[in-house]
C-alpha cells in the first residue's frame, strides 16, 4: 500500500473513507476535510483517487490516499495500524463499498454472488472490526455503513446484492449493540433512490432531468447527513437513517 504525506500533527483526528468514490464517498471525504479532520481514503487502485486528493488539497485539506484492496484481511489490519502509528487518531471510519449488480437467479453465478458478498458484506465486516478494534481503547468514535434500497428489500435480479446489503444491515446492528455502551456510535444510511453520477446520467435521462428539481441525491447533501451523524450527541444517537429524494417510493 502506498500512502501520500499531510501535515505534521502529532495527534489530529482522521475521518477513514472506505471506497473513497467519484461520488458519494468522494463528497464524503471533501466533507469531513472541510471541517478539519484529516482525511484517509481508499480504493483498490490508488492512482483513482488522484482526482479527488488534489480536490481536498486545492480546497486546504490534508489527505492521504491508500490502494488497498477491502476484503483481504491482512491489508486491512495494516492500513489501520498504519493510520494509528503514521497519521493519527481514527475518530470515524465510513465504509461505502457499493458492488451493486443485477441478474436474473439462473445468471448469477457462484463467482458472482461470491463476489458481491466480499466486497458489500465481508468488507465490511473487517472494516469495521479494525475500526473497533483501534476505537474501543479511547471509549468513543463513529462508523458508517453505507447500505442501499436492496438493504431492507430484495429485487428482481438483485439477489446478490441484497443478500450482501442484507448482511451489511445485520452486521450493523450487532455492532450497534454491542460497541454503543462503549462509546462507540455505529449507524447505517439506507441510500434509497438514484444518486448524481455520470451512470445515472448517461442511463437514466428521464431521471436525470429531474435533478434541479430534487429527483436525485446530491452525493453532497448525503455528506452533510454522514457530518451530522458524527456530530450527535451520545444521548440522542441515530442508528439508522434513511435518505432518499422526494420522487422515490417506499
Amino acid at each position: 500500500m502506498e500512502t501520500n504525506s499531510g501535515q505534521d500533527n502529532p495527534h489530529p483526528q482522521v475521518a477513514v473513507v472506505i471506497g473513497a468514490g467519484e461520488a458519494t464517498g468522494g463528497a464524503i471525504a471533501k466533507r469531513f476535510a472541510r471541517e478539519g479532520l484529516v482525511v484517509v481514503v481508499t480504493r483498490r487502485h490508488r492512482e483513482a483517487l488522484e482526482p479527488l486528493m488534489a480536490d481536498i488539497r486545492e480546497a486546504g485539506g490534508t489527505v492521504h490516499g491508500y490502494g488497498c484492496d477491502a476484503r483481504d484481511e491482512a491489508a486491512m489490519v495494516e492500513l489501520f495500524d498504519r493510520i494509528e502509528a503514521d497519521i493519527g487518531e481514527v475518530a470515524l471510519v465510513v465504509f461505502n463499498i457499493g458492488a451493486n449488480v443485477r441478474y436474473s437467479i439462473t445468471d448469477t453465478t457462484a463467482r458472482v454472488y461470491r463476489k458481491v458478498w466480499e466486497m458489500a458484506a465481508f468488507a465490511g465486516f473487517l472494516t469495521g472490526r479494525e475500526a473497533a478494534r483501534v476505537m474501543l481503547p479511547r471509549r468513543r468514535g463513529t462508523l458508517i455503513f453505507t447500505g442501499a434500497t436492496a438493504s431492507l428489500r430484495g429485487g428482481v435480479g438483485f439477489s446478490a446484492f441484497a443478500g450482501a446489503k442484507f448482511a451489511l444491515r445485520a452486521l450493523a446492528q450487532s455492532m450497534a449493540r454491542e460497541l454503543g455502551p462503549q462509546g462507540i456510535h455505529v449507524a447505517h444510511a439506507v441510500i434509497d433512490g438514484a444518486i448524481d453520477t455520470d451512470f445515472i446520467r448517461d442511463n437514466f435521462p428521464d431521471r436525470y432531468a429531474l435533478k434541479d428539481q430534487g429527483g436525485i441525491l446530491d452525493p453532497g447533501h448525503v455528506a452533510d447527513q454522514y457530518w451530522q451523524l458524527h456530530c450527535q450527541p451520545r444521548d440522542c444517537w441515530t442508528h439508522e437513517l434513511d435518505l432518499r429524494p422526494w420522487i422515490e417510493t417506499f
